[in-house]
């Protein structure tokens, strides 16, 4: 039986120095993004929060900052994934990335300029410029991203 969307989901934003964490999805919804994920059956957002940072980063929050939250339209792997209710956070860490070979492609960390060329990149993937495979094997920020970025005036 396919795994239902609770539609809840986290997004974090951690930061070192002037610089954003993004992975690279291995599975879909494809593109860059900062580390999110499913609240499932956390007791709460900012529990989600960190037990996906550590799944996808394998860092641990020595803080965590709420900044944004909304309903946002975004297609998930799971049943029923069609929107999700965001909360956003900002996190301090500490510790080396460790991220997961299961859910990522890569974990890296990026300036406001590479941000902004995989924003224009994604803009032209909802544009019909970019295939869906050219997409999946070269993508820009996740759609739902590209949204939350804008909004938080980071791109």
């Amino acid at each position: 039986m396919p795994k239902l969307c609770d539609n809840k989901s986290v997004g974090m934003l951690v930061w070192r120095n002037d610089e954003l964490l993004l992975i690279e999805r291995k599975k879909p919804p494809f593109g860059f993004a900062p580390p999110a994920g499913h609240v499932d059956k956390d007791t709460s957002f900012e529990v989600a929060a960190k037990r996906e940072l550590k799944e996808e980063v394998g860092l641990e929050a020595n803080s965590i900052e709420f900044l944004i939250e909304g309903r946002k339209d975004n297609l998930c792997r799971r049943e029923g994934g069609n929107w999700h209710y965001w909360k956003i956070y900002k996190i301090s860490t500490n510790g080396e990335i460790k991220r997961s070979d299961d859910e990522t492609k890569q974990a890296n960390w990026y300036d406001k300029n590479q941000i902004g060329i995989l924003a224009k990149k994604t803009k032209n993937y909802l544009a019909g410029g970019i295939s869906e495979d050219e997409w999946i094997k070269n993508p820009g920020l996740e759609p739902v991203w590209l949204e939350w970025l804008s909004e938080l005036k980071i791109i």
